[in-house]
């Protein structure tokens, strides 16, 4: 395996990897090596574009439908007996 080193980055995007790291349980370098891996396996793009993509075609499909609030289908479904396991 390589080793990088990567010099002069602003303290801000270190910070933003800091915490990005902790919300991910990794190391700061465990998360710099993640986007690293996904970015040059063009995997964040994809999924980025995928997920774009389904939720442009999830909007248009419901276009004009009603919506019923999430608490009313849970409350619903509570009182039918339903419970989560």
């Amino acid at each position: 395996m390589a080793t990088i080193n990567l010099r002069q980055l602003d303290d801000s995007v270190v910070q933003h990897l800091k915490q990005r790291a902790a919300g991910n349980n990794r190391s700061l370098e465990g998360e710099a090596r993640h986007i690293l891996q996904g970015v040059a396996e063009g995997e964040l793009s994809l999924k980025r574009a995928s997920f774009l993509a389904l939720a442009t075609r999830l909007r248009r499909q419901s276009e004009g439908c009603a919506q019923t609030p999430s608490e009313a289908l849970i409350r619903e479904d509570r009182e039918a007996g339903h419970r989560a396991t």
